[in-house]
């Protein structure tokens, strides 16, 4: 999945992500399990506005994302904030890095973008090889519950002033096909139209959580978001925190 579309609108359909509060949930989170400072990965980082701030801490960061057109923007960023982030075009499931690091961040449902439990166990696996031990992993994911009672068969639209966005989602099963229509406006008052189409699939908090331990990690909580909460039947996005055994 390349999102050479995605990439250019992107920010544009996220400005209602609050990416400081993230940003300081994780630093709270990494600094309450030791992890203060020293290498972290953002993986599937997106544009990269979560490495920045991130970067912005104190950490040094690697960040990782499959989409070549995703990592431009987000080196921009990095440029224009005047941090130094060293970006890999890799994907979660083949990362290579260079040493170990001290922290992986995986945010905004990345790991739902895995199309089986192979792969989900593949990418924990590949994250707990590079990670030192006591490292910390910190990852979110929508759930079930998100997929079937809110996402399911529903159109939602976005109205923004440089972008108008089509979401239409098609269930099936545990997961949900997602198509995504751009109108954009030219300098001559043209609209152009693009589009992405790709699969998200929603996975069980216990299964979730036995990948984990059989890939190395202790699974020490499960937040309802980015709170302070436990999890409950109602969540749409939990939050895992993870030490490498």
């Amino acid at each position: 999945m390349s999102y050479s579309s995605f990439g250019s609108v992107y920010d544009l359909l996220t400005e209602n992500v609050d990416y400081t509060s993230i940003c300081a949930k994780i630093c709270s989170l990494l600094r309450e399990n030791g992890v203060g400072k020293g290498l972290l990965l953002d993986n599937a980082c997106g544009t990269g506005t979560l490495s920045v701030l991130l970067a912005k801490e104190g950490y040094d960061v690697i960040s990782a994302d499959s989409s070549a057109e995703m990592l431009s923007v987000a080196m921009g960023k990095a440029n224009e904030n005047t941090v130094n982030i060293l970006f890999l075009n890799q994907s979660m499931t083949e990362l290579d890095l260079y040493g170990t690091i001290n922290a992986c961040v995986c945010t905004l449902d990345s790991v739902n973008h895995l199309d089986n439990f192979e792969q989900v166990k593949k990418a924990f696996e590949t994250v707990s090889l590079f990670l030192e031990k006591g490292g910390v992993f910190i990852f979110d994911v929508n759930t079930l519950y998100k997929h079937k009672e809110v996402l399911k068969d529903n159109i939602f639209v976005y109205d923004t002033e440089k972008v108008y966005c089509v979401w239409q989602n098609e269930p099936d099963g545990d997961s949900v096909h997602i198509s995504l229509d751009f109108f954009t406006e030219d300098e001559n008052g043209s609209y152009l139209r693009t589009g992405e189409y790709f699969t998200e699939t929603a996975y069980g908090l216990t299964e979730l959580k036995n990948l984990l331990e059989e890939s190395g990690f202790y699974v020490k909580n499960i937040f309802d978001g980015y709170t302070d909460k436990p999890v409950n039947k109602k969540t749409e996005r939990a939050v895992f925190v993870c030490i490498k055994e």
